[in-house]
């Protein structure tokens, strides 16, 4: 089925400073939980301050760090299943170029798209349920408002344990409601932007 392309590829390699820069200037899919008070980790004005904050700095978590160490694992287990390669890629949408994506998985036709966890505790909430969690909702479907894609795999992965393979659905009634709040929340960065330039001016 042919795919209705609504993103551009950019060249950033994940976890430069040229990619945290480019995503401090837009809303990437790992914000969209938040913004949408489904992600008991982060809170709005957390989120609000680190797009506000002059000075970049990096945190890192161990499980974030074992995520980064076992994606590339991950992937391959996910490329083997479905008989397709894809690529690590970081993608922005034509229509509302605020919105960005750094994705763990993108074909080379732009018509297949995987989000991996790789967390002891999205391993056992999937396993269970066999559902994403719910504070990955946001996410997931930002991905697709961005790309237009109707569908995104979700693959959880742990080391000595099966792999879970799903996918889930584009919930166009949930994006609309999303793209709300995105632009909503990235005026107010905007705006409150524009205000600290006179004070940094003068400092």
């Amino acid at each position: 089925m042919a795919v209705e392309r609504s993103f551009d590829r950019v060249a950033f390699d994940q976890g430069t400073a040229a990619w945290h820069d480019w995503r401090k200037q837009g809303i990437g899919a790992s914000d969209a939980p938040t913004i949408m008070g489904e992600n008991p980790f982060s809170t709005l004005g957390g989120l609000l301050e680190q797009k506000l904050a002059a000075v970049r700095t990096n945190f890192e978590t161990p499980s974030m760090a074992l995520g980064v160490k076992l994606e590339p694992e991950a992937r391959h287990a996910y490329c083997l299943h479905v008989g397709a390669d894809v690529e690590p890629a970081c993608v922005q949408s034509t229509q509302h170029t605020w919105m960005r994506a750094s994705l763990d998985g993108l074909s080379a036709d732009g018509e297949r798209v995987v989000e991996i966890k790789c967390g002891r505790a999205a391993y056992w909430r999937t396993a269970k349920t066999q559902r994403p969690p719910s504070y990955y909702m946001g996410q997931l479907q930002h991905i697709l408002a961005v790309t237009g894609l109707p569908t995104i795999d979700f693959v959880c992965h742990f080391p000595m344990k099966t792999p879970i393979f799903l996918t889930v659905e584009r919930d166009e009634v949930y994006i609309e409601k999303l793209i709300r709040a995105e632009e909503k929340f990235w005026s107010l960065v905007l705006e409150l932007r524009a205000a600290q330039e006179p004070m940094r001016a003068a400092a």
